[in-house]
């Protein structure tokens, strides 16, 4: 699908740089939820029969697409949601490492609960900060965003698989809602024990649905308390107790896991691969202009991992300049934050660097 402004129609309003902030509602997510809505309206209770139907079906797309077995997948309202939980089911004054600075969802469910707490600076030189960081005290558990919310900083795959192996005993958990969907994932080939993410930014899935992935020994260290009727519906969680079922006590809302299952299909139609080399294609002229133009500091340009969006120099000035030109960017810590998707293009790098070499 070459004309990506048929499939995101704002697209044809707006340069749209702020999937790190919303990602974009497609035509096939809006029809469906449509669709879904006026069945609702005029079938009532005989929609929701097939509840754990549409359920079990999300729950499985999302795992093939990210390589980890249906029985493992929990759908959650958020990630806050799901990772409090997570938490809450740990037993308390172990030892965390955490970074400093990073996504509030994060780090403050373990600075509200009694946890024996370290932090490290988030710098160009992270892995290097990390690995010296578990040689001087290893942690018991180290949770940290795949992706850094503010500088786009992304932890290498490798280096994080190299240190699982090394430190097998820690849980490593991590935030990865601004990095699902941007590139091919094999969960069960990764370093993670758990890991999880909202579905509204790069999954283009729209609000209210979000997902975890779990590796089969996290139930023998984790132990969450909620509990509730939904606890034990579905193909996936057969009884009182089960692990699964922690993380969904309650009535799952069909619209919302309904949408991000539609949207799992947008991937799949498109490619996961085809959206990983666009993204990357694009990022990668991104950063070597934004490198020309001393828009990014010399510690994202020295790395090779990076995500797909960058913290450039700029203020509120330059977003309403970039907003009246029809740019959609958002300020974040000391600059403004731009993000390029698989849809974005050239031509849309071309117009925001030539309104940022504007004084």
């Amino acid at each position: 699908m070459k004309n990506f402004a048929k499939l995101f129609p704002i697209l044809k309003q707006y340069t749209y740089l702020n999937t790190a902030g919303s990602g974009l509602l497609s035509l096939p997510v809006m029809e469906w939820r449509q669709e879904h809505d006026l069945d609702f309206l005029i079938q009532g209770s005989i929609l929701k029969e097939n509840q754990a139907k549409v359920l079990t079906s999300v729950r499985e797309k999302v795992g093939k697409l990210y390589s980890c077995k249906a029985n493992r997948v929990a759908l959650v309202p958020n990630f806050s949601y799901g990772f409090n939980t997570l938490v809450e089911g740990i037993t308390t004054h172990k030892k965390v490492l955490l970074l400093e600075g990073d996504y509030p969802s994060v780090n403050w469910p373990f600075e509200s609960r009694d946890f024996n707490l370290s932090y490290i600076k988030i710098t160009g030189a992270i892995e290097e900060e990390i690995a010296t960081a578990f040689a001087k005290a290893q942690p018991d558990i180290f949770a940290f965003s795949m992706v850094q919310w503010l500088s786009g900083i992304k932890i290498n795959h490798k280096f994080l698989k190299d240190l699982k192996s090394k430190y097998p005993d820690t849980l490593f958990l991590a935030d990865a809602t601004q990095y699902l969907g941007t590139e091919v994932f094999d969960f069960d080939n990764s370093a993670f024990d758990a890991i999880g993410g909202s579905n509204y930014k790069w999954m283009n899935a729209g609000y209210g649905n979000a997902l975890f992935l779990f590796k089969e020994s996290v139930a023998e260290h984790v132990a969450p308390r909620t509990t509730g009727f939904n606890s034990i519906q579905g193909k996936y969680k057969p009884q009182e107790g089960s692990f699964l079922g922690r993380f969904e006590p309650g009535h799952q809302d069909t619209l919302n896991y309904g949408s991000l299952g539609v949207a799992i299909d947008v991937i799949r139609q498109l490619g996961m691969k085809t959206i990983d080399e666009k993204i990357k294609a694009i990022n990668t002229k991104a950063k070597e202009a934004f490198a020309e133009r001393g828009l990014i500091s010399k510690e994202i340009i020295d790395r090779v991992d990076h995500g797909s969006f960058f913290n450039i120099k700029g203020d509120d000035k330059l977003v309403e300049r970039l907003r009246n030109e029809g740019i959609i960017t958002i300020a974040r810590g000391e600059g403004v934050r731009v993000g390029f998707h698989y849809f974005n293009t050239e031509d849309d790098l071309n117009k925001l660097l030539a309104l940022c070499s504007l004084k």
